[in-house]
């Protein structure tokens, strides 16, 4: 957990199902899984991000005494419970798939083991870490894809909910292959490159566009990028190529990197944008577009030849506008040794303790993936790896950027038709059940409760 973050960010029925553990003396080993039911229409792989987070508030997890104050003023729980909450740790093991893995709907990204307490106590909290990160990152793998190599940088901060999802929706943008961000804090906290050019707010502030650019560029004292849509974007272009004539001449210690255009038919002014910078010598200035962008736009753009060499995504990205929410769960596959199956209509889950393996063509292009149990022995990797045994993780996590570059690798495994943004029905990734795990969850159905 992060500092100043309390256990109590949870779901009250967390806890009212780990008193009744408590006082019913149910103490055996119980095995959560983590996964999504199905994809989005929109989406044809998930990205597994947010695992970092998650440790980090298992290894943290604790009762403070203002919670178990806060605990006993509602009334509804005895103080020998809140006596044991205060004792309360994670003490199980996880098993994740690596961050920056794809992955597909039912498949278990996250396996705790744990005190069936400890393991239930834990549920709201996941979920909310690795849903909202694997949400941005299957969004942000999309734009990469469609931009094909040109910069992208997150925009969103304004527009995400909370400072929380401005902070990680950077992160898991960043995972996903963006690379940059406008977010200060999370270049602090994840060491994510920075990247930002100016408002339209600094050009009005100014009684003349053309004295805006040149203060600006002329206090960054750097190659910089200015903004050019404020009033007239072909005008401004022809003053930014004038100015950058002028400060080449003289050698100032300010240069202009680039342009932004961020309004208007960005296809259409692009290309009258770089008309006018090669005509006046200014080949080596960038254009960067940004407004209400996504992978669809930018595709949309790149077929039709746009002059671009970078993007700002913000809104759509940071709020993932056509797939905001995923139909993650965090259920029960065994207790006390003995598997478990949850048989509700439609939300019916394949029981026991089980492991992903996937398998590769000669090429190294995903062939598919089965679900087994975690005793069976499979062709294939193994995704879900130990991460964490005994409440604490057995080794360094990879980095952001080695995660990063882990996630590019193992995208571009994925079959071509998938990394498209097209629909692609006829060709779906075949992900199976093994046999073992559908005789125990007929062996359970045929038992009933």
């Amino acid at each position: 957990m992060k500092p100043g973050e309390s256990v109590l960010l949870t779901d009250l029925y967390e806890l009212t199902m780990a008193r009744a553990y408590h006082e019913l003396g149910m103490q055996e080993t119980a095995v959560f899984e983590l996964f999504v039911r199905k994809l989005p229409p929109t989406r044809r792989f998930l990205i597994a991000a947010g695992l970092e987070q998650a440790i980090e508030y298992l290894e943290a997890l604790r009762f403070t005494p203002p919670d178990l104050e806060f605990l006993a003023s509602l009334k509804t729980f005895p103080s020998a419970f809140l006596d044991y909450l205060a004792t309360v740790r994670f003490t199980g093991s996880l098993h994740a798939m690596p961050e920056g893995t794809p992955f597909f709907a039912n498949e278990p990204i996250v396996r705790v083991t744990a005190p069936i307490l400890e393991a239930q106590l834990v549920e709201s909290r996941l979920l909310n870490l690795v849903h909202f990160q694997s949400v941005i990152a299957s969004k942000a793998v999309r734009c990469v894809s469609a931009a094909r190599g040109k910069r992208l940088v997150d925009f969103g901060m304004r527009r995400a909910h909370g400072e929380e999802a401005a902070l990680y929706a950077a992160r898991a943008a960043y995972l996903a292959g963006f690379d940059a961000t406008a977010t200060v804090e999370a270049g602090r906290q994840f060491g994510i490159p920075l990247s930002g050019t100016m408002a339209h707010s600094f050009i009005q502030a100014h009684d003349s566009e053309e004295q805006a650019l040149r203060n600006f560029v002329a206090v960054r004292g750097r190659r910089t990028a200015v903004l050019i849509d404020t009033y007239d974007t072909e005008r401004a272009a022809q003053r930014v190529a004038k100015l950058a004539r002028e400060l080449k001449a003289s050698q100032a210690p300010g240069q202009i990197q680039g342009v932004r255009i961020d309004s208007g038919d960005l296809g259409a002014q692009a290309c009258a944008v770089r008309r006018i910078l090669d005509a006046e010598q200014c080949q080596d200035i960038e254009i960067i577009l940004s407004g209400s962008l996504d992978e669809h736009r930018i595709e949309a753009l790149l077929e039709a030849n746009t002059p671009v060499d970078a993007f700002g995504i913000g809104t759509r990205l940071d709020v993932s506008e056509d797939a905001p929410s995923l139909d993650m769960a965090y259920k029960l596959e065994e207790y006390a040794g003995k598997a478990r199956r949850k048989r509700s209509t439609g939300k019916a889950t394949w029981p026991g303790r089980k492991q992903v393996f996937r398998e590769r063509e000669a090429t190294g292009t995903l062939k598919g993936d089965s679900i087994a149990l975690a005793a069976e022995t499979q062709p294939g990797e193994p995704l879900l790896q130990e991460i964490m045994r005994r409440g604490r993780r057995i080794g360094p996590l990879p980095t952001l950027g080695a995660s990063r570059t882990f996630c590019r690798q193992r995208v571009a495994e994925l079959p071509a038709p998938l990394r498209t943004l097209t629909a692609v029905e006829d060709h779906p990734y075949p992900v199976a059940v093994s046999d073992r795990v559908r005789a125990l969850a007929d062996s359970l159905d045929s038992a009933g409760e």
